[in-house]
């Protein structure tokens, strides 16, 4: 059976961010924010995000489409299995990107979503991929943030090593100091209070003054064996399978996901995609700033404008 996780209703990083569970198979249900209105003919916009993050990545990039949009524009945040309000799937070997893949399009369908921009982010760019792959008519468009058909095992090494430093440490205080430290490597010269709040996106820190991790644990112990130098396979073909629709390429300046020799090669493969190198943060990016959001409508905004000229 599916495993649910209890989240407080009062989590500050879920605070503006409601959502309802949509089941999916397996007795596993998905935690599913939508801002706007998706009876327009306004194209959605679906974020998925990172391996083991949730939607609140995305919830000031959700904020700007509704302000800027009257709040009418249809922004779609998800949890996959596994993460923030979602239960945990039944069997560890199901965590994979082609399952998260199926889970996408079915909760496009459960919302009556027949095409959508596709925003990923780390995993969530693999998903993307791995969802044009089985389903290009669902994708009208594609960004791809710090994510490409190569990860580089630098960053999944070092995630799993922060990861298991601070939730081994004791005290509130220790463990706030412990991702401080952490933190501020990827987002130089970001205030205390901000480098706070991310912790919230991925852990509470409960009574006993541990960090309680807002996913499922088997998801890092699932990247065990994977070595700083090893090399992993590349994914070419479903980077190809994206060809199905415009795209558009993101990265974090000071990223260790995505290396920029990847990154170079997909933008060579793709001269079509618009390019965009986000200055002075890490992994996950912040999406706070105007200017890569205002990239990101702009792009949406032309994608949808294309496929209503070509439905004229």
């Amino acid at each position: 059976m599916a495993r649910k996780r209890i989240v407080p209703a009062d989590h500050p990083a879920f605070a503006n961010l409601p959502v309802n569970l949509i089941p999916l198979a397996s007795g596993v249900s998905a935690a599913v924010h939508v801002a706007g209105n998706l009876g327009t003919r306004r194209l959605p916009v679906v974020c998925i995000p990172g391996y083991q993050r949730n939607m609140s990545d995305f919830g000031d990039f959700a904020a700007y489409f509704l302000r800027a949009s009257g709040g009418a524009w249809p922004v779609v945040l998800l949890d996959l299995p596994g993460r923030g309000r979602s239960d945990d799937r039944p069997q560890k070997e199901t965590y994979s990107s082609l399952s998260d893949a199926r889970d996408v399009a079915s909760i496009l369908a459960a919302l009556g979503i027949g095409q959508a921009v596709i925003l990923g982010q780390g995993h969530g760019g693999q998903v993307a991929m791995a969802l044009a792959a089985q389903h290009p008519l669902l994708v009208a468009g594609t960004v791809l943030l710090d994510a490409g058909p190569v990860t580089d095992s630098r960053g999944i090494v070092r995630l799993r090593n922060n990861l298991a430093h601070v939730e081994n440490l004791r005290g509130a205080k220790a463990v706030t100091a412990g991702f401080r430290r952490i933190l501020g490597g990827d987002y130089p010269g970001l205030p205390e209070g901000q480098l706070e709040a991310l912790i919230g996106r991925t852990h509470l820190i409960d009574n006993r003054g541990r960090a309680r991790p807002l996913y499922d644990g088997r998801l890092i112990a699932a990247l065990a064996d994977i070595n700083f130098d090893d090399v992993l396979t590349a994914q070419w073909p479903l980077f190809d399978a994206l060809t199905c629709a415009p795209l558009m390429l993101l990265r974090t300046q000071l990223t260790d996901q995505l290396r920029r020799q990847t990154f170079d090669e997909m933008t060579r493969r793709r001269p079509d995609a618009a390019a965009l190198t986000i200055a002075g943060q890490g992994s996950p990016a912040l999406f706070d700033q105007s200017e890569e959001i205002e990239a990101v409508a702009e792009f949406v905004l032309k994608t949808g404008n294309d496929l209503l000229g070509r439905a004229a």
